[in-house]
């Protein structure tokens, strides 16, 4: 499977892509799973940006969860659920490879956005989107896209 950024996931599902990011502008911080080097999960608050087609993972410089996106690219990232239960808009979270960028790319960046110096940058190449909600106070549906294939949909009563 050939991993695609945030441009090619709207492209191929405008509707579960308007969704998804919705569901992250709904709060500013979400919930980051990286690997340690021992191999075991860790878990990081971190404030997700969709900007120019890209999905952005901004964090402090030699903080845990950079070091370990340096070592091991693999992330999953679940948006924030808010307050309360009643999950409006559904469960969501992005499972990829995360790559560090750097030099014009990482300045452009800086200039819109003002991050605390120093930093670390990524961006973000999707290897799965779900969405998980509740259809009719009946059913739980569940959303699932992966590069080059298109949405499954899964209905549970």
């Amino acid at each position: 499977m050939i991993p695609a950024n945030w441009a090619a996931f709207t492209t191929a599902e405008p509707e579960l892509s308007a969704l998804v990011e919705q569901r992250f502008r709904a709060f500013r911080h979400h919930v980051l799973a990286t690997l340690r080097k021992d191999g075991s999960p860790r878990t990081s608050g971190l404030e997700a940006d969709f900007r120019g087609g890209e999905l952005w993972l901004g964090m402090m410089a030699d903080s845990l969860k950079a070091l370990d996106l340096r070592r091991d690219p693999r992330f999953a990232l679940q948006a924030n659920p808010g307050e309360g239960t009643d999950m409006a808009g559904g469960d969501v979270r992005i499972a990829g490879r995360a790559h560090e960028v750097g030099g014009e790319r990482k300045s452009g960046y800086a200039k819109e956005v003002e991050p605390p110096e120093p930093f670390h940058l990524f961006r973000a190449e999707l290897t799965e989107v779900v969405r998980t909600c509740v259809e009719d106070d009946r059913y739980l549906v569940v959303q699932v896209w992966t590069p080059g294939e298109p949405v499954r949909t899964i209905r549970r009563t």
